[in-house]
């Protein structure tokens, strides 16, 4: 990675003109952000549904960078206000994931949670493989920009970054169906980790390895930068849970102390893991969904509140600047627009590939549901369409730029550049009208779905059996285990009276209190399940 330059040392003037240069670039920073949640207040609250707000964001970005490229403020204005990937990486993106994990509502995502992951974890593989074999054969057929295989593969992987930030935020709007919704939601806490593990898995590979070498390393790489980052999340959200149990300190007395150290967990979890070479992101998440589950119930009353509002906030804040910041830096970014085949038919190879993702992966899911928890064919097309690209393809583009030769890196970038501005402005201002053509919106029992026990639904249901008694006893063994070993029977019984004061503590309502709860600028990793499950 190349060095973040923080403060513009490199650039001439005397330090009064930088101070100066810095405090025009922290006012227009503010400027923009003020003017994103303005406009984007006023469509919702008027229900235009064509412009969301991560549209609105990304425009304002476009529109102040195209003018600073055209004014003779362009350099000093690119030096205080350019996208830096690590700028992204350790400070916009961690309380994104992290809220993406705290605020998860435990009952419709784990009820949905086999789908979830199939959608998240194989269904994100299959994507990024048939991107890259696409474009690989694009390009030996001359469609395209030839690229060699191995950098089709990282293509694919940055490119399977969904970012249904739009969407989701119209599904809350108009109220879709809850299992829809789940599984859109749940699919996008997952995809990003999963997008970012594969990347940097075939980028190590392409960099060291040799061909004979490639695929069983990519495998073994991929399962310990996953496994690695997810066993260190949880483990620092066990830890913390321990710390606040024991050293009584869910006292108001010790808010502010209890506060600090509530929100240096998370940024300890993801610098853990990334100094040991594995992914933060990964890490965070499973932070977040762990300190929610046995740290969130040592704290006090007060301090629960504001540890709530305070991530509600700081993740707002963050996912409002990012797609700011991202449309500035397209219009001021040097792109190589000379391979518009290669941007053209990317495009198409997204598409057909998400549509491999989603089709292929709800077959398997629904052979092994039950005929009444299928996912229907409407839902299927839904998914398909709300896999638009965002920040997190946007960022690893600008990563590949120092990952590959100049050429392949450029052209990776300018054709992600111009998927995420497409995908961003047309799904995102289409989606009411597809919501509507497949008429999944309009949820009669919202909570229908999401309160069935885990016991019952844990997403993937045992198959019927039916060849005789030897298929019954089988039958009945794996429903009498699936009983006592599930994962809410062990935890009721035994994490939870180990890690929190409150055993019998029940997440129903997420226990987010309605004042601190977004009305603005809705998140798909958001709390926004808590809003519709109530």
């Amino acid at each position: 990675m190349p060095e973040l330059h923080i403060s513009p040392s490199d650039s001439a003037g005397t330090p009064g003109k930088e101070q100066r240069a810095a405090g025009f670039g922290i006012l227009l920073q503010i400027s923009m952000l003020v003017l994103a949640f303005m406009v984007g207040h006023v469509f919702r609250r008027k229900k235009f549904y064509y412009l969301p707000e991560a549209s609105v964001s990304l425009l304002i970005g476009l529109v102040v960078g195209g003018f600073a490229n055209l004014s003779d403020s362009e350099t000093s204005t690119r030096t205080w206000y350019n996208f830096h990937e690590e700028f992204f990486f350790l400070f916009l993106l961690p309380p994104i994931i992290f809220q993406s994990g705290f605020s998860l509502a435990p009952k419709p995502f784990f009820s949905n949670f086999g789908a979830i992951v199939t959608f998240a974890i194989l269904g994100t593989f299959i994507a990024s493989v048939v991107t890259g074999i696409l474009v690989y054969l694009g390009g030996l057929i001359y469609l395209m920009y030839r690229l060699p295989f191995l950098e089709c593969l990282m293509f694919g992987a940055l490119i399977s970054a969904t970012d249904p930030v739009t969407v989701l935020s119209i599904f809350q709007e108009l109220g879709t169906d809850v299992n829809l919704y789940a599984l859109v939601f749940g699919e996008s806490v997952l995809n990003d980790a999963m997008a970012i593990s594969l990347y940097r898995t075939m980028s190590i590979v392409n960099s060291h390895a040799s061909s004979d070498q490639n695929f069983l390393l990519l495998i073994l790489r991929f399962l310990e930068t996953f496994i690695g980052s997810m066993t260190s999340g949880v483990g620092v959200g066990f830890t913390s849970a321990l710390l606040f149990k024991y050293s009584n300190l869910n006292d108001d007395n010790y808010q502010n102390l209890v506060c600090c150290l509530f929100v240096l967990f998370p940024y300890f979890s993801y610098m853990l893991a990334e100094g040991f070479g594995l992914s933060g992101i990964v890490s965070i998440l499973f932070t977040g969904i762990a300190m929610k589950h046995y740290t969130y119930p040592n704290l006090s009353e007060n301090s629960q509140r504001f540890a709530t509002a305070f991530f509600h906030l700081l993740s707002s804040l963050a996912e409002t600047f990012v797609f700011i910041y991202m449309g500035f830096d397209i219009a001021m970014e040097q792109h190589s627009w000379s391979h518009v085949g290669f941007i053209f038919f990317s495009i198409l190879f997204i598409g057909v590939a998400r549509a491999v993702h989603v089709f292929s992966c709800a077959y398997l899911v629904n052979l092994v549901r039950p005929r009444e928890r299928q996912i229907p064919m409407k839902h299927q097309k839904a998914l398909w369409y709300s896999g638009l690209r965002g920040a997190m393809a946007f960022a690893l583009a600008l990563q590949s730029v120092h990952d590959l030769p100049e050429g392949h890196g450029k052209t990776m970038l300018t054709a992600t550049t111009a998927i995420v501005v497409v995908t961003v402005l047309l799904i995102g201002g289409t989606t009411g009208t597809m919501l509507e053509a497949l008429e999944v919106i309009g949820d009669d029992d919202p909570n229908g779905a999401v309160h069935e026990s885990f016991e019952d639904n844990n997403g993937y249901t045992a198959p019927p059996y039916d060849d005789g008694s030897s298929g019954n006893k089988l039958k009945m063994r794996l429903k009498e285990f699936k009983n006592t070993a599930s994962f809410t029977t062990i935890d009721k019984n035994y994490l939870k009276p180990f890690f929190t004061t409150q055993s019998g503590v029940e997440e129903d309502s997420d226990d987010v209190p309605s004042s601190s709860r977004r009305s603005g600028f809705f998140r798909s990793r958001g709390g926004l399940l808590d809003e519709q499950i109530d």
